[in-house]
């Protein structure tokens, strides 16, 4: 999607990572994950991330209630943009309606062979304006066949971080068995939190000096 330099643009959120600008289109707004002004020693992850993201968009392209790729140029990444608020700013509580929607938007997403991998922030789901769930920010989505041992317990990850998301907001409605999924961890969970999650935290607070957290995850 051609833009010209000066279309009206509003900033959204700034990381180290680059910039996320809410761009004003010919066609209507929609939302650009702008490189630009990503350090020199941060260019290659931030290129990598974003290209994962353009590549996991393009592989659910048609999908409802996620975004849909418009461009990647390997500086730009634009998505269609969706009105709504993320999940700790319009909280769904007590909604039972919102977290039956958004377990069937999962499903609909892993039986297209995607795993999100990251939705323990709330800020990767979306409340549209309508009220539906939504999911953005697909930098760390993974690709693969539905029905590999890898991609079902990816699903399932998926799965136990919603069901974390629905116990804070609506525990009176978790079945006995959602219960028992969220009380069942997987070799990945643990694995990342012995190993991984230490040296993120590392990074990102200590380095790159982000305000994060997997509850809500950073704020405009």
């Amino acid at each position: 999607m051609p833009v010209s330099n000066d279309a009206p643009t509003h900033a959204l959120k700034a990381d180290s990572f680059g910039r996320i600008l809410l761009v004003q289109g010919p066609e209507g707004p929609f939302v650009r994950r702008d490189l630009g002004a990503t350090p020199l020693w941060l260019r290659l992850p931030a290129w990598w991330l974003a290209r994962r993201e353009a590549r996991a968009l393009r592989h659910i392209h048609g999908m409802a209630d996620v975004p849909q790729l418009l461009d990647w140029d390997g500086r730009h990444l634009d998505r269609s943009f969706m009105a709504g608020d993320a999940m700790y700013q319009r909280p769904p509580r007590g909604d039972v309606a919102w977290f039956r929607a958004a377990r069937r938007l999962l499903q609909q997403l892993h039986r297209r062979g995607v795993a999100h991998n990251d939705l323990a922030k709330e800020a990767n789901w979306l409340v549209t304006e309508e009220g539906r769930p939504a999911l953005i920010d697909f930098q760390l989505a993974v690709i693969g066949d539905p029905r590999s041992r890898w991609m079902r317990l990816l699903a399932r990850e998926d799965l136990r971080h919603l069901l974390k998301h629905k116990r804070m907001y609506c525990r009176e409605s978790l079945t006995p068995v959602e219960k028992r999924v969220l009380k069942r961890t997987s070799w990945v969970r643990d694995l990342w939190f012995a190993t991984g999650k230490p040296v993120y935290r590392f990074v990102t607070r200590r380095i790159l000096h982000w305000e994060d957290n997997e509850g809500q995850g950073p704020k405009p």
